[in-house]
């Protein structure tokens, strides 16, 4: 049977937690407020990796195939959380009762059964396997943790991750333990944003808890040299990151992390050193590019500056200054990819595209990383007020970026940078380098 014929049925969850499949109703999903059945060319077989979660006050919806209705069921809804490197293309379809519960802040795929294996309403954008941990032991995880602990008992920072990485179980705090691909670097406490979906601090009276505790020290250039030090020791291609999810905004501490980067490339450190940030100050980057910086990652939760301004809520800046960021991070060499939080419905919109065009016509950046939004859906509909246009879907809108903007490349993660600029990009064989005529400078 061919991928156009495939019909999954609704999956729903029993009293005990048990997962089923219904004899007769179909799976349904759902972009931003409309609800439809997933188009076949967006259905790929549940990943690896990926973990199926239980909606509590919510019951599971799906469509009576030959009445042509939408039923609610009595059961739990049934929601996928789909790996890192999937970007979802629909979100779980659901009815909520009164006095449901906010739901946590994770990615709400739909998904359904067929075939005798779950499908969800997904797109592979990288194939890098650097949060993939299926095959390693936890032991292994543990070894790693305590060794560098013992290595650097006087380094908070050090202390900081490793807790991370056994308590929190972060994905980059666990690659750091491993001695592989990209190690974080948290250094704000401070933030000039107070973004809807922050996972690292939320108010009081916010009605969802953030999952990661903020960072509660600035480290010191001393400790942020050491792990970056010794994660380049290790990982043969490294990637250092300021800005994770338990710390504030990188660029309230530019200074600190400009003697740092200069210190370290001084001592001949090498590998990508990226800063992930809202870019929100301007005057921040020609120092931390003259220090060796060699990438930034822009988060983004739309390009319209109004839609922008609801989500991030910026304090002091406005979205012409990250606009403005991103052009002065190109005229100084740096590589720079667009964090793009992707919410099915509202983010692939005509006006959304529009604007995300417009962005990436005046400013030029490299590569887009194609991140799932992780907020309650409901929340953040409500908060955003929804899409005000039909939507074009994943694949479509992914198309149309690609051919009016063929300079610029999709996928998850921040990409290890090549002497001469060029991003290696994982394929399903390994890593291999994009296209020679691509690079910081491509036109």
């Amino acid at each position: 049977m061919s991928r156009s014929r495939l019909r999954p049925h609704l999956v729903f969850a029993g009293n005990d937690g048990s997962i089923y499949d219904h004899p007769d109703l179909l799976m349904l999903v759902r972009r931003g407020n409309e609800l439809a059945l997933p188009r076949p060319d967006e259905l790929v077989p549940l990943p690896e990796g990926s973990d199926l979660y239980l909606l509590p006050g919510r019951r599971a919806l799906g469509l009576d195939p030959v009445q042509g209705n939408v039923e609610a069921l009595e059961e739990c809804a049934v929601a996928a959380f789909v790996r890192p490197g999937f970007t979802l293309s629909a979100t779980a379809a659901y009815l909520t009762e009164a006095g449901a519960p906010a739901l946590p802040m994770f990615a709400y795929g739909a998904v359904g059964f067929a075939r005798d294996r779950f499908w969800v309403a997904a797109a592979l954008v990288d194939h890098d396997p650097r949060q993939i941990f299926s095959g390693i032991p936890q032991s292994r995880i543990t070894q790693g943790a305590r060794k560098l602990g013992a290595q650097f008992p006087h380094n908070r920072l050090v202390g900081h991750l490793t807790r991370c990485a056994l308590t929190f179980c972060c994905p980059a705090a666990k690659n750091l333990a491993l001695g592989r691909f990209e190690a974080p670097l948290p250094t704000a406490r401070v933030c000039n944003a107070r973004c809807l979906g922050c996972i690292s601090l939320q108010p009081p009276d916010a009605g969802f808890v953030a999952p990661q505790n903020r960072i509660t020290f600035s480290p010191s250039v001393e400790e942020i040299v050491q792990v970056m030090e010794v994660h380049a020791r290790r990982e043969k291609r490294p990637i250092l990151s300021f800005g994770q999810g338990c710390e504030g905004e990188p660029l309230t501490e530019a200074r600190r992390i400009t003697q740092a980067i200069q210190r370290f490339r001084q001592a001949g450190g090498p590998g990508t050193v990226n800063i992930n940030t809202n870019a929100s100050l301007t005057a921040a980057l020609e120092p931390l590019a003259k220090a060796g910086l060699s990438s930034i990652r822009v988060t983004l939760a739309s390009a319209q500056p109004e839609v922008y301004a609801r989500y991030h809520a910026p304090q002091g800046y406005c979205f012409a200054d990250v606009a403005a960021s991103i052009a002065e991070a190109k005229a100084h060499g740096l590589f720079v990819s667009l964090n793009y939080l992707f919410f099915p419905g509202v983010s692939d919109t005509e006006a959304e595209l529009d604007a995300l065009l417009a962005l990436l016509t005046d400013t030029r950046p490299d590569y887009i990383q194609m991140r799932n939004l992780s907020l309650d859906p409901e929340r953040y509909l409500q908060h955003m007020g929804g899409p005000t246009s039909p939507c074009m879907g994943l694949h479509r809108f992914l198309s149309r970026i690609r051919k009016a903007c063929p300079w610029v490349r999709f996928g998850y993660f921040n990409p290890y940078l090549m002497a001469d600029g060029t991003p290696l990009l994982w394929t399903a064989q390994g890593p291999a380098p994009a296209p020679q005529n691509f690079s910081a400078h491509s036109a």
